[in-house]
């Protein structure tokens, strides 16, 4: 359930859990294989996403189904290591509930990351891709259906999801602390199946420079909530039409699991250089 009865309920469970939760934190959203990357905080507070009444449940390998609260670089944050997918079977709406959580409890800034094949022929397996835009592929919105105007206004503008400050940050950090780190344009999918060549194609010409199975709905959601957004793409595999390579998700989780002392050490700059 996603109505705003279930998401404060959601959220209400939470703070009980959490003594003295600040809202100054900053949200994270972990993705396939990265579990590992942003979850060793201090005075870390962990709630598996089972205890939580109402929430959804990660099914899929490499998601771990936790909530954790805690200090990095003695910045607040709060981590939903594992996500939910259209693909395992639920709503746009559904897959967004730790967005809509992260808004109720006054949460204005959140990190998106995910595992995603590169489609841009100049990035590399193992690459970090800061997402400058997006293509929602999906056919699907999380603002179907009836719009809460506590939430957001029923038609919110989509012409910077992503904060142009932390951007600059990011940008910055990445720099400083010498992570590699592109920058494109982000397609989402529904899957599960991987793409074929000709959907490759497809979304090169589209102007996408790596497609993955999460985040765009989500950006969605946090835009709606006038949450910043900032996304960075863990490139697992390298997407080359006219030489099509075999892909499983085990390779994906593997390659993200490579590079999530990269992310990690990523995200902590950044934090660190936050206001």
């Amino acid at each position: 359930m996603t109505s705003p009865e279930s998401i404060h309920t959601i959220s209400r469970h939470i703070l009980e859990k959490i003594d003295n939760f600040q809202t100054n934190a900053t949200g994270i959203i972990l993705g396939s294989g990265l579990g590992e990357a942003i979850t060793k905080l201090d005075s870390a507070i962990e709630i598996p996403y089972s205890e939580i009444p109402g929430f959804p449940q990660s099914t899929v390998k490499g998601h771990s189904g936790s909530l954790i609260y805690g200090f990095m670089e003695e910045k607040p944050v709060l981590v939903f290591s594992g996500r939910f997918h259209i693909y395992e079977g639920y709503s746009a709406a559904e897959a967004c509930t730790p967005v809509r959580v992260m808004g109720e409890l006054g949460i204005k800034r959140i990190f998106i990351t995910n595992a995603a094949g590169a489609l841009n022929p100049q990035f590399d397996a193992g690459d970090l891709m800061l997402i400058t835009d997006q293509i929602n592929f999906t056919g699907h919105s999380p603002l179907t259906g009836p719009n809460n105007d506590d939430w957001g206004v029923r038609f919110p503008d989509m012409s910077k999801v992503y904060c142009d400050k932390l951007r600059a940050i990011a940008v910055a950090a990445a720099k400083d602390k010498g992570v590699r780190l592109e920058r494109g344009v982000y397609v989402e999918v529904t899957g599960p199946n991987l793409e074929t060549p000709a959907e490759t194609r497809m979304f090169k010409r589209l102007g996408a420079d790596a497609v993955g199975m999460s985040t765009a709905i989500e950006a969605i959601a946090a835009v709606h909530m006038g949450i910043k957004v900032m996304g960075i793409a863990c490139l697992t595999n390298k997407n080359l039409p006219d030489c099509m390579a075999e892909t499983t998700h085990e390779a994906v989780i593997e390659q993200a699991a490579k590079s999530s002392a990269a992310m990690s050490t990523l995200i902590r700059e950044i934090i660190s250089r936050l206001d």
